[in-house]
């Protein structure tokens, strides 16, 4: 904090100033987060994932700063590869993710991590890699 903002709190307190928080201000209170927007910007990504945030702005009329805290505080999306994503998985997600993973885990206990199985025949890919001079 710069020393002339501790010289306006001192000459505040002075005045008679008993409260640290901030006084109501005049101005237009903030409309464009309400459910309602927050329904109509979801619905927006859900259609078309790879939808700009100034796009979302011009189609519902809302200021640029308020989409972007609806899209990433409200509802969590965040942008991968040009896509909107849910940060959170899914329960589905995890399900796969899971049996996914124990599979691996069993191919590696068997030996077969090295081994691409397409369809029912067992190919090696070390002895695929010594045959093509791959180290």
């Amino acid at each position: 904090m710069s020393m002339t903002q501790v010289y306006q709190w001192c000459s505040w307190f002075k005045d008679g100033r008993k409260s640290l928080q901030d006084e109501s201000r005049s101005g237009c209170p903030n409309t464009a987060n309400n459910d309602w927007n927050t329904a109509r910007v979801d619905e927006l990504i859900k259609v078309d994932r790879r939808v700009k945030l100034k796009e979302i702005s011009l189609k519902l009329d809302i200021p640029k700063t308020n989409v972007y805290e609806i899209v990433h505080g409200k509802l969590g999306y965040r942008k991968v590869f040009a896509r909107w994503v849910p940060k959170v998985f899914s329960d589905e997600h995890k399900r796969q993710r899971v049996e996914i993973s124990q599979i691996l885990l069993h191919r590696c206990h068997l030996g077969l991590a090295g081994t691409i199985v397409p369809g029912t025949s067992f190919l090696n890919t070390s002895s695929l890699e010594m045959k093509l001079g791959y180290p």
